[in-house]
């Protein structure tokens, strides 16, 4: 970093800059958001106000220190080799930390970023060295990915079709975990091209400056001095592998307790996926005799065959087979395409 807050090789849409200000006047030509973040950014305070997803509660602002920011741009910097002169493509909305983060990553790194609308079909029109997409968007960027070396794919799982899909493609490809307070990722898995035995499955395996424990609940807890102010105790449940390395079990807030046998819906997603082609969830309802049963939720029209299909398939036990499948034209979701399982469950089964 200089004394213009950014570094001088940074690059906005194939145009460097002298000044903050003649930054932020082309940022305007962009769109509002950009032009707010980076206003923020150069501004005296050493905070930035940012939205959180609302993917696991009401969405909220939180202030995040801009030193953290940095240290959070620094880490991923170091740990995938991305030096100045970087080129990248940004291809997530400012509106939230995912997409202010490749901002920040490229200004104070020196990279040369390429914006591009944020939607779900990401155009890649030359080669890039970095970027970060959602799954949604990695489905649709299928032909293209060869162009982009390194991919992050955060917001969501990545679906079992999408991981077959991407096996042998040359792009490295990148599972993230974080949140808005880390600062984004703070761990991240490899996706592609490793070896389909279980046992050789990869983990999640931490960014530097990273401390990995668990409370009683089986939940991840996280102490990032690096790029987060507190302990973080989150709704994780995970399996610890070792100091630096975990494997993510699913929310807790999703288990459901049936019969007193406790399900982890995205493991079960997990399983369903290899013949469930539709967006689709499960999730607890009420039930009298289990205290909550396990139910399949479906986007699209209604297909008799999964019933069938999901009750033969191999390596669910009794307990993970859906005791009713629902279909629903659209799922409900956040402004990041998160699914909001609890807000779609009501539109079709009104309380």
């Amino acid at each position: 970093m200089d004394n213009l807050n950014f570094h001088n090789s940074f690059q906005l849409n194939g145009i460097s800059f002298s000044s903050e200000d003649e930054l932020l006047i082309f940022s305007k030509t962009i769109n509002d958001s950009v032009y707010q973040f980076l206003s923020d950014w150069f501004n005296t305070d050493d905070f930035v106000v940012v939205q959180t997803s609302g993917s696991t509660g009401k969405p909220k602002p939180i202030s995040l220190k801009k030193e953290l920011m940095l240290n959070s741009a620094k880490a991923t910097g170091t740990f995938f080799n991305l030096k100045e002169n970087t080129t990248a493509l940004l291809c997530l909305s400012t509106d939230y930390i995912a997409g202010k983060m490749m901002l920040v990553r490229a200004l104070s790194l020196g990279w040369s970023i390429d914006m591009t609308a944020p939607t779900s079909k990401v155009e890649i029109q030359k080669e890039y060295d970095f970027s970060a997409m959602v799954p949604l968007q990695l489905r649709s960027s299928l032909s293209n990915i060869h162009k982009i070396k390194k991919l992050i794919v955060g917001g969501g799982v990545v679906a079992k079709d999408i991981m077959e899909a991407i096996q042998n493609k040359s792009t490295e490809i990148y599972a993230t975990y974080g949140m808005t307070e880390t600062i984004t990722h703070i761990a991240v898995k490899k996706l592609n091209n490793i070896i389909s035995n279980d046992s050789e499955k990869p983990h999640y395996k931490t960014l530097p400056n990273v401390q990995l424990s668990q409370d009683n609940r089986n939940c991840l807890v996280i102490e990032a001095p690096k790029v987060a102010q507190e302990k973080i105790i989150t709704n994780d449940v995970v399996r610890l592998v070792s100091e630096t390395e975990f494997d993510w079990l699913g929310r807790y807030d999703n288990v459901i307790n049936s019969g007193g046998v406790k399900l982890h819906p995205e493991k079960i997603e997990e399983k369903l996926s290899k013949i469930v082609t539709s967006r689709f969830f499960v999730i607890g309802i009420p039930d009298k005799r289990l205290g909550e049963k396990l139910v399949l939720i479906v986007e699209g029209e209604k297909n008799d065959a999964i019933s069938n299909e999901v009750r033969n398939l191999l390596g669910l036990t009794k307990y993970e087979i859906p005791k009713a499948i629902y279909f629903v034209d659209k799922f409900i979701e956040t402004e990041t395409q998160k699914i909001q399982r609890k807000k779609t469950l009501a539109k079709i089964l009104p309380h």
